[in-house]
């Protein structure tokens, strides 16, 4: 049935095509990369809208709808678990139907979630919408880097993949922003969660126009087209050597996929064990209990008022934005595995300091303790383990089971999400601020080690010579 499908939408891609409804090389050849790059990176901004939204509508959710502690974390963690389910399938529908068809369909998931949330009338409707978001979420979390990396040319393609990691924190910093603005309007928590629709639609309509992925178009065994997609990608260019390189093993003669039992392969083994161990360590630190709950941490550390603390919230994102451009500028020069390794040094100092300022809990002294390390924690996360870890995923897996070993990593990380964000509240409350903030300190000394032992350099090569590597006796060595 899927091949029937796949070989059905491919028939009518060319004909639209024929017929002069997507985009050709001829009379394109000025298409601009970065509007390609800007427009796919929608699905970023959207990710990190719908992340951050619920820190600013959760204290008026819990009102309205009489949540428990247990319920809150519900309400924040059903999204998670849509997200570790959408992020499941995303790899096979990707390499099945292609990147850019799968991106449409996620725009429309992320406007149908939106704006069930901003209507529900009671829990059950609420708890739909938030889920709809998180099968979204997950897609274009896993995708949204997919598609960049093999669109970019290799000496740019931290900087393109990285800008996805830029939406997603500007994303959180206008979720902040709104949701101060909408403090204290009467019902403004629907709206906060309503005008998350507006990019999705900004998206759906963006991606009409966009090519799909060369890589894939190739893998297919479509050459032309992968060839026509990468001199409307480089503006009419020879690409020749580029198109030389690509590699083209995504199906098996018969036009099936290659097969999953392909990621027990020795040449897929450490890809896999780096991708879904950062995956994990990038939730186990704790980062996304601060992007959900930061307003409830500033209350307790002894902040004044709902409104003070969802402000204080906005002042670190501004942090995230502006920590995720310098990581932006330094990734292709710098290279991704001293960011990392920089990161989660300062992330584990910043921890430190946090939990001891819980523990002695002089309640002034505190809030501007709790706002300046959780900033400042934020700020190293954003140029080391938050866009280094998506960009590595989308660069270290082979061509036939990229889009599947990226939707492993991607279920792992939003599975680990979903845990932590559930007993967050619940650690908080059986142990204390200062033993649950040490707790994430011990996770980020453990994923420095981590990156230490294992964590290639990939700054400037191509997918194919990242893959050539980790197919050879270095590998090897490193296990």
């Amino acid at each position: 049935m899927c091949r029937g499908f796949r070989r059905a939408t491919l028939r009518y891609d060319r004909s639209r095509a024929r017929r002069g409804l997507l985009p050709r090389v001829e009379g394109v050849s000025d298409m601009n990369f970065k509007v390609v790059a800007a427009t796919a990176s929608l699905g970023g901004l959207l990710f990190g809208y719908d992340t951050g939204v619920v820190s600013g509508a959760l204290p008026f959710v819990r009102e309205v709808f009489q949540l428990s502690e247990a319920m809150q974390g519900f309400f924040v963690s059903i999204a998670l678990a849509g997200a570790a389910a959408g992020a499941g399938v995303a790899g096979q529908l990707a390499d099945a139907y292609g990147r850019r068809r799968v991106i449409l369909v996620v725009a429309a998931l992320f406007v149908v979630g939106a704006l069930l949330c901003a209507v529900a009338a009671n829990v059950p409707v609420l708890l739909l919408g938030r889920l709809t978001l998180g099968v979204a979420i997950g897609v274009a979390s896993m995708l949204t880097p997919l598609y960049l990396a093999e669109m970019a040319p290799a000496d740019k393609r931290g900087g393109v993949v990285s800008l996805n990691q830029m939406c997603i924190t500007v994303g959180i910093l206008l979720s902040y922003i709104v949701a101060y603005l909408l403090s204290e309007v009467d019902g403004g928590w629907r709206w906060m969660l309503a005008i998350g629709c507006l990019p999705g639609v900004v998206l759906g309509l963006g991606m009409l126009g966009l090519p799909d992925s060369p890589r894939w178009l190739a893998g297919q065994g479509r050459l032309d087209e992968a060839a026509a997609a990468l001199r409307t990608l480089r503006g009419g260019q020879d690409v020749t050597a580029e198109l030389n390189q690509l590699r083209t093993d995504l199906t098996r003669e018969n036009g099936a996929l290659v097969p999953w039992s392909a990621l027990l392969e020795p040449r897929v083994r450490l890809p896999l064990i780096v991708g879904v161990g950062l995956a994990v360590f990038q939730q186990v630190t704790g980062i996304n209990t601060v992007i959900y709950y930061a307003p409830i941490i500033f209350e307790q550390a002894g902040m004044g008022s709902t409104s003070a603390a969802i402000l204080a919230t906005a002042g670190v994102g501004v942090v995230n934005v502006i920590m995720t451009y310098v990581a932006l500028k330094l990734l292709d020069t710098a290279g991704r595995r001293k960011l990392l390794i920089v990161g989660l040094a300062g992330m584990t100092a910043m921890l430190a300091i946090l939990t001891a300022g819980f523990a002695v809990g002089t309640e002034g002294p505190l809030a501007w303790i709790a706002t300046l390390s959780v900033a400042a924690y934020v700020g190293f996360f954003a140029i080391g383990l938050g866009p280094v870890f998506w960009l590595l995923i989308s660069e270290i897996f082979p061509l036939a089971v990229r889009g599947r070993a990226m939707g492993v990593a991607t279920v792992a990380n939003w599975g680990a999400n979903l845990i932590v964000s559930q007993i967050f509240l619940m650690l908080i409350a059986g142990l204390g601020s200062a033993a649950t903030f040490g707790l994430f300190a011990v996770m980020s000394v453990g994923a420095l080690l981590f990156t230490l032992a294992l964590v290639p350099e990939t700054k400037g090569r191509t997918l194919e010579e990242i893959e050539a590597d980790f197919s050879g006796e270095r590998a090897a060595a490193r296990l």
